[in-house]
């Protein structure tokens, strides 16, 4: 076997493991034929002469799509990180954002929205006027399927369990589809309305448990990270209405005696922050990471590369901003 892929790669046709590398990632025929700009049957007919190539199968039939066999989830690693290396030794990456006429489609929640698109907008009228960005609204907390299939560039925003299963199979040594970058930290606290009957004192367990709560839910779902972890520790709130913007949630509870959850860096934002009182949770949740998530397709692309770069320095600079802003209130706070 060994012997017969030597022989054969001396004229083995490179275009094949690139077709063999966008099948590996989509698992669908049809998907690696549109990301590859050619049709289905030149896909399976690549496949075909790769099997002969190897003397492998590669891939097998399973229910709507395909399954790889061992040899190839075992080649496939080598191939991804070798057309990599390629595509970084040969394609110029020569994005003049100046002269550029891109256009980006972010998907992200209001909250993220409200911290970076001012900041990216300014940033466009400097260093990027023809290039255009339109913001979609983030509907799940799973956005990978928005970018296999290229309705968005990039998703912003917190996706514990889409990065706690990329690192599963990258510990299991599967090749994955998709790339990530911290962008900044962020705290969730309870917010109600001045008035409110419970902004009178330390709010606990009981009190919080037993009041009236508004949920904000991408998708609608009417459970979110703050009840997983009351039902950690068996307990449960009642959730009596949902929406899914989080300026929408802070304008229900200034005109009512709801409960919310919301980002403490949005606040601000609202224009709304001197009608809200803001407390701690009375337990303990998960810290809130706020990722931009990305296929791989897009990870060495040069105008993707520049986005990336405008978008963590913008991070940056509202994180160290809110920082220096919270130390001097402090500061005051302890003269007064």
């Amino acid at each position: 076997m060994i012997e017969a892929i030597h022989t054969n790669f001396r004229t083995l046709d490179l275009n094949l493991l690139r077709v063999f590398d966008e099948v590996m990632a989509e698992k669908s025929l049809t998907r690696a034929a549109r990301n590859l700009s050619i049709t289905q049957p030149a896909v399976s007919n690549s496949l075909r002469r790769l099997r002969e190539a190897l003397g492998d199968e590669l891939v097998r039939r399973e229910g709507h799509g395909i399954a790889p066999t061992p040899f190839a989830e075992t080649l496939w690693p080598s191939v991804r990180e070798a057309l990599r290396q390629l595509q970084v030794a040969l394609v110029p990456q020569h994005f003049a954002p100046a002269h550029a006429r891109n256009a980006f489609v972010l998907a992200m929640a209001d909250a993220t929205a409200a911290e970076l698109m001012g900041g990216l907008a300014e940033q466009l009228e400097h260093q990027a006027p023809g290039i255009s960005v339109r913001v979609m609204p983030l509907t799940t907390r799973d956005p990978r399927h928005m970018l296999e299939e290229g309705l968005a560039d990039m998703a912003l925003g917190y996706f514990p369990a889409v990065l706690a299963d990329l690192t599963a199979k990258a510990q299991a040594g599967e090749a994955i589809a998709f790339e990530h970058q911290r962008l900044y930290d962020g705290e969730y606290v309870c917010v109600m309305r001045r008035g409110h009957p419970l902004a009178k004192k330390p709010i606990d367990i009981e009190a919080y448990c037993a009041a009236r709560h508004l949920l904000v839910s991408f998708s609608g779902r009417p459970f979110g990270f703050v009840d997983e972890a009351l039902a950690s520790l068996g307990r449960e709130r009642r959730v009596v209405m949902t929406v899914n913007q989080f300026f929408t949630a802070g304008r229900m509870v200034v005109n009512s005696d709801l409960l919310t959850v919301l980002p403490k860096h949005f606040v601000p934002t609202t224009g709304m922050a001197h009608e809200l009182f803001l407390c701690e949770l009375p337990f303990d949740v998960q810290p809130v990471h706020v990722e931009a998530l990305w296929h791989r397709r897009k990870h060495m692309q040069s105008d993707h590369l520049w986005l990336r770069e405008v978008l963590l320095n913008i991070a940056n600079e509202v994180f160290r901003s809110s920082v220096s802003t919270r130390s001097a209130h402090a500061n005051t706070k302890s003269r007064a």
